[in-house]
C-alpha cells in the first residue's frame, strides 16, 4: 500500500548518501601520496619519476608549496608541439593548479572536478604545501562503497536502445 502522497518512500540510502556527499570530507575518498617534483627539473626526469612512480601527475612543489602540476595530458601537448624534453617543468606545467583542502567535502569535489574536467587534484594544507592526490578512481571507490547497488547493478550503456529490433 501506498503512502497518502500515493508515492513509494524515498529509499533511506539515497537520503543518507546525498548527506555523505555533503558532510564527509575528500579524506574519506582514499586520496593518493602525492609525487612532488621542482620547477626546475626537466620534463624528461619529471617523466621517469612519472614512469617511476606509476601515477599521471606530479605536484610541482617550490620548497615544499604547490606552485603548478604536470600531467599525462601535458606530456602528450608537449610532444605534439615538439617541445623539448629537456626544458624545465615550470616551462610547460600548468601554473597555480586548482587544489583542495583536507576539510572540503565531497559533493564539492565532485562538482569542481566535473567542471574542470580534472582527473587529479592536489589537497593542501593552510601553507598550500602538498599533503595528497585526489583521484577520481579514489572518488568511484567510495562511490560503490557507499553505494553499491546502483553502481553494481547499471547496465553497460544505462541509455542504450538498440536501432533495430533483436530476435529472429
Amino acid at each position: 500500500m501506498l503512502p497518502a502522497g500515493g508515492c513509494p518512500p524515498l529509499a533511506g540510502s539515497a537520503v543518507d548518501f546525498q548527506l555523505h556527499l555533503e558532510t564527509e570530507s575528500v579524506d574519506h575518498c582514499y586520496p593518493s601520496e602525492a609525487l612532488c617534483a621542482a620547477p626546475g627539473d626537466s620534463v624528461r626526469s619529471v617523466l621517469r619519476s612519472l614512469q617511476s612512480a606509476r601515477t599521471g601527475a606530479a605536484m610541482i612543489c617550490d620548497h615544499g608549496r604547490l606552485v603548478g602540476i604536470f600531467t599525462e595530458r601535458d606530456v602528450l601537448r608537449l610532444l605534439s608541439d615538439g617541445g623539448n624534453l629537456d626544458a624545465p617543468v615550470s616551462q610547460v606545467m600548468v601554473k597555480n593548479p586548482v587544489s583542495l583542502r583536507k576539510t572540503d567535502t565531497v559533493a564539492h569535489a565532485i562538482g569542481l572536478m566535473s567542471a574542470g574536467g580534472f582527473r587529479r587534484v592536489p589537497i593542501v594544507d593552510a601553507e598550500g604545501k602538498v599533503v595528497s592526490v585526489l583521484k577520481v578512481s579514489g572518488i568511484l571507490h567510495y562511490l560503490v562503497e557507499h553505494f553499491p547497488k546502483v553502481v553494481y547493478n547499471l547496465p553497460p550503456a544505462p541509455h542504450y536502445k538498440t536501432a533495430e529490433r533483436e530476435g529472429a
